[in-house]
């Protein structure tokens, strides 16, 4: 333990000396950029770097260039882990990022005793932030608001019995237990609690016990890779039951993997996806994107990190400063109802964002999500 602090201790002299010496500001982005988050790290870099490109043209922040420096989590809480250390050897200031909740948690301890702000976008377990790390803030909304919007959206649909499936992931699971735990309040019957395992490709099996236990509605709180195949076997088989998902099954793809036939019909819990952003800076910005990259955002979860990317630059525009008690002090109690692309922006003691952002999602027979009223 003794030569794990002193290295740390190392680590932060280095990064402390680096950030005072460096000729630019720069602020890291720890992305999904491989495995099968992939589309989804893609969103993210694409956000960051279009946001640092147009402060740049602005004339940076404190006087200096914003640089963007990039590390991928590929998806993985180990690769996650190598990438943090990478970063705190870098100078970064903060880091946004990353996806995963899993993915994220590996990193957490790693920028918090570095003395790095990290604001994370699409991790929504609870214990993230129930864990005094004092550097930790989030974009999106945590499980248990999620778990209450996924609850009613059960009951509205009238279901007396309801299978939950999940990954075992830290998100999975966590979002799992919190809707079981409101459903037992609430009375609909759970016939089925249990767990699929991530990255197969023949959902067959599990699909087949689901069935045997005739639920009337089936929530998924997993990943859209996971999902699209779930929607497409369950197609195949014959089975018309409905399907009901988390928001991390929020995502294009999750129609590409399951085909507009298998996917039509199915709902799922999300911040508004980009197209349903309404306020001016969010269609200013959105008219902006298109120019860059020639397409409208696809994920929210880019978004997401394009707001927590925001959120860091205005904490180091307000303070002057790129120190981390002083950023993580501006963010927890000078940054009120912040202008964010995705909704008013602040954040409490804990690092979570303040105010509720969930909506349910259908999928379309065109395969487009059309948020319910």
């Amino acid at each position: 333990m003794k030569r794990a602090s002193s290295l740390a201790l190392a680590v932060v002299i280095l990064v402390s000396g680096t950030a005072f010496a460096a000729e630019t500001i720069k602020i890291g982005l720890m992305a999904p950029m491989t495995g099968s988050w992939a589309s989804e790290g893609q969103e993210m870099r694409k956000n960051v770097e279009l946001l640092a490109e147009e402060q740049n043209a602005k004339g940076g922040l404190l006087g200096k260039k914003i640089e963007v420096v990039l590390e991928d989590d590929g998806g993985d809480p180990r690769t996650a882990s190598l990438a943090a250390q990478r970063l705190i050897t870098k100078g970064v200031v903060a880091v946004i990022g990353t996806y995963g909740s899993a993915v994220t948690e590996a990193s957490q301890t790693i920028f918090d005793e570095a003395g790095i702000v990290q604001v994370a976008n699409g991790s929504t377990a609870v214990r993230l932030t129930e864990k005094g790390i004092k550097n930790f803030f989030r974009t999106c909304p945590r499980d248990d608001e999620q778990g209450r919007v996924g609850a009613a959206a059960i009951e509205k649909m009238s279901a007396k019995k309801v299978a939950i499936l999940h990954d075992s992931s830290a998100y999975s699971k966590g979002l799992a237990d919190e809707i079981r735990a409101l459903l037992k309040v609430r009375r609909p019957n759970v016939v089925f609690f249990d767990a699929l395992t991530p990255k197969e490709q023949d959902y067959s099996a599990i699909l087949t016990k689901l069935r045997a236990a005739a639920p009337d509605v089936v929530f998924f709180t997993g990943y859209y890779p996971e999902a699209g195949l779930l929607l497409k076997q369950k197609n195949q088989m014959g089975w018309k039951v409905p399907f009901i998902g988390g928001d991390a099954i929020n995502n294009p793809d999750l129609v590409k993997i399951a085909g507009k036939d298998a996917a039509e019909g199915f709902m799922f819990l999300s911040p508004p996806v980009p197209k349903d952003l309404d306020t001016a800076e969010a269609r200013a910005y959105l008219a902006s994107y298109r120019k860059k990259y020639g397409e409208a955002p696809g994920s929210i979860y880019g978004v997401l990190a394009g707001d927590g990317f925001r959120v860091v630059m205005k904490a180091i525009e307000a303070t002057k400063s790129t120190a981390a008690y002083m950023l993580s002090g501006h963010l927890k109690t000078g940054l009120k109802d912040f202008p964010g692309f995705t909704g008013r922006i602040s954040f409490n003691t804990k690092g979570d964002r303040v105010g509720e952002l969930y909506r349910v999602y259908r999928v379309e027979k065109s395969g487009d999500f059309l948020m319910q009223k």
